[in-house]
């Protein structure tokens, strides 16, 4: 279920949306054309790049490779595809399926770890699509300065996650729970901590501890609904994250050699601890209380800009003033993770969680160079422009003004 959802389903929702829209987006789009340029018309060709990278990481590694695929496919562009090595089953599923389908010339897709993406980071593209973390991110985009290659950088970040104390906690709780443990965790736009009012922490904690069971059972381990993490270096970091502050209210097991880590909740989290010092990326949830929106601003303001930022809450004027006064990649009211999942809203990041944006008419935008030309009349050639300009300059102003 997992799989198809945020996988197949996924390109398959963004292959049809291209498919029905794509002769709309891709003719030249006329733009007005303004009163000095009298007599000419104006358009906006939508030409490709050329070729590009596309770079994807191991925690959804089919539909973070192919659907930046689609979007520059759908552009016009030629492309190479990297998929992610952590994920070789799948990377070399892809490059078969690459192999089969395509005719080199077109697309490509090469396998290996990262001496392989070093090399590829060496030669000139027209454009490169990475998806991964900031400080690989970083390393992109130094690569591709030297040969001022445009890049996207779909990153992450600690997305927070506030239930004020006029949130619908029956409703939070399985949206917050499903958010945060689909897939392990291991997703960019997860829940990565959990600011709740004081005087919901309770039911809130509770309820989602029942949802836990709901969903998993008493031993999610035996669950076949529950992923594992994708290697033993993650497994290790997180389970250090675990045990560095707090107390565990929920959850905790884990087996090295399953590579599993139970759905776990952290209460008594402070913004110092090492587990708020990093993104999460697993099915660890920390608890921050509060009392006052004004603390969530300026600790959510205190750090990186996220990828996603989830509120849930009645009073549109605490929405309102979180909207206005943060600022986050994308996000939901009262759900969360659920906003990629519409193609026709833009998915990236802002600052330190990325740049640039995709998903349906924005991956085309996104893989396309957008290019102006003005075509202007010979019929007449009004001389008002030319030198000399004595007596001219008089009537542009009154013109312009």
């Amino acid at each position: 279920m997992e799989v198809f959802g945020t996988e197949i389903g996924l390109v398959l929702t963004e292959i049809r949306h291209h498919i029905k829209k794509l002769g709309k987006w891709a003719r030249p789009t006329r733009v007005p054309t303004n009163l000095l340029n009298f007599g000419s018309r104006s358009r906006i060709y939508h030409q490709p790049f050329g070729v590009v990278l596309i770079m994807a990481p191991w925690n959804y590694p089919l539909q973070l490779a192919l659907a930046p695929l689609v979007g520059a496919i759908s552009a016009g562009n030629c492309a190479m595809l990297k998929p992610a090595h952590y994920a070789s089953h799948v990377s070399e599923l892809i490059r078969t399926m690459i192999v089969e389908v395509f005719d080199p010339a077109y697309v490509s897709a090469v396998t290996g770890d990262r001496a392989v993406n070093q090399a590829l980071l060496e030669e000139r593209f027209d454009l490169i699509f990475f998806t991964g973390s900031p400080s690989l991110g970083k390393i992109v985009m130094a690569k591709a300065a030297r040969h001022l290659t445009p890049v996207v950088l779909e990153l992450g970040g600690k997305s927070p996650c506030i239930v004020a104390k006029d949130a619908k906690i029956e409703v939070a709780a399985p949206r917050i729970a499903f958010g945060k443990f689909i897939n392990a965790g291991q997703t960019c736009v997860a829940p990565d901590h959990l600011f709740v009012h004081r005087s919901v922490k309770a039911p809130l904690i509770a309820k989602i501890r029942d949802w836990i069971i709901r969903s998993y059972g008493t031993d999610p381990q035996a669950s076949a609904d529950f992923c594992r993490i994708i290697n033993t270096r993650q497994f290790d970091r997180l389970v250090t994250l675990m045990r560095s502050a707090g107390a565990i209210v929920h959850g905790g097991r884990v087996d090295r050699e399953d590579r599993y880590i139970e759905p776990t909740l952290i209460d008594d989290i402070h913004s110092g601890d090492p587990i708020m010092q990093e993104e999460i990326f697993g099915p660890l949830l920390p608890v921050i209380e509060f009392s006052h929106l004004d603390e969530v601003i300026d600790m959510i303001n205190a750090g990186e800009k996220p990828l996603a930022m989830y509120f849930f809450g009645s009073t549109v004027a605490d929405r309102d003033r979180l909207l206005r006064e943060t600022s986050s990649g994308g996000g939901c009211i009262n759900d969360t993770i659920m906003h990629l999942s519409n193609p026709n809203l833009p998915f990236g990041g802002v600052g330190n969680s990325g740049m640039g944006h995709y998903h349906g008419k924005f991956s085309f935008d996104t893989f396309s160079h957008h290019r102006a030309i003005l075509e202007k009349t010979t019929a007449f050639n009004p001389s008002v422009a030319y030198p000399p300009y004595k007596q001219k300059l008089r009537f542009l102003r009154s013109f312009l003004s």
